[in-house]
């Protein structure tokens, strides 16, 4: 695809606008409710969300994860300690979050400080998992270099051998919350003059201004 097409790319965002009056006064409650509304309208995988960490160098790194709860303590995800993300968590644990639902004209920015989630909260959810995930997170060496398929393949058929459906939650893996501190609702509008609202906890109380697009 040459330069000249992307160049002449672009969209019109006109299916709705966003104003101070229509928000909700708390950002994790104004986010439930577009979240809601991306799974009503059937957006593909609408907890699907960018998270960018940064290492201790300060070299940022994206990727995207899952949300898996949404609560008045922040938004939790799961993954592997040892994996590049939970290295950079180790190292720095300032992260951003990046919703996009496109279908809705919508992007949501979430800006914090991850905690690590209790061990039983991440006991919990791992036991609520299908078996199939359990042995997948439990037996990949997520961010480590293997040799051939066929090794990742070896890793899950020892463990499978050595704990057959018994298989508990290793202790390399397990929760994350972002406890936010920003968020950002962004609404596409027409010729580029989007709507921007910053909610921002200063002191306790979530401040709200509108941005330029």
């Amino acid at each position: 695809m040459s330069s000249d097409a992307f160049l002449g790319s672009r969209l019109e965002y006109a299916r709705h606008g966003l104003r101070e009056k229509d928000l909700s006064p708390n950002p994790l409650d104004q986010l439930s409710r577009w979240l809601e509304e991306a799974v009503t309208e059937n957006v593909l995988e609408p907890t699907a969300v960018c998270l960018s960490t940064v290492s201790a160098s300060g070299r940022p790194s994206s990727r995207m994860v899952l949300l898996r709860e949404l609560s008045p303590k922040g938004l939790s995800f799961f993954t592997n300690y040892t994996s590049q993300k939970g290295r950079e968590l180790e190292a720095n644990p300032n992260a951003a979050m990046c919703f996009w639902w496109g279908i809705l004209e919508r992007q949501v920015r979430v800006e914090g400080v991850v905690e690590k989630l209790a061990p039983e909260e991440s006991d919990r959810y791992f036991e609520s998992r299908p078996f199939a995930s359990r042995l997948a997170s439990a037996s990949s060496p997520q961010s480590q270099v293997i040799q051939s398929r066929e090794e990742l393949d070896h890793f899950q058929s020892h463990l499978l051998a050595e704990f057959g459906q018994n298989l508990t939650r290793p202790p390399h893996w397990g929760g994350y919350r972002l406890v936010p501190d920003r968020f950002e609702f962004w609404q596409g509008r027409p010729a580029r003059l989007h709507d921007r609202f910053e909610f921002r906890l200063i002191e306790g109380i979530w401040k709200i201004a509108r941005l330029a697009p």
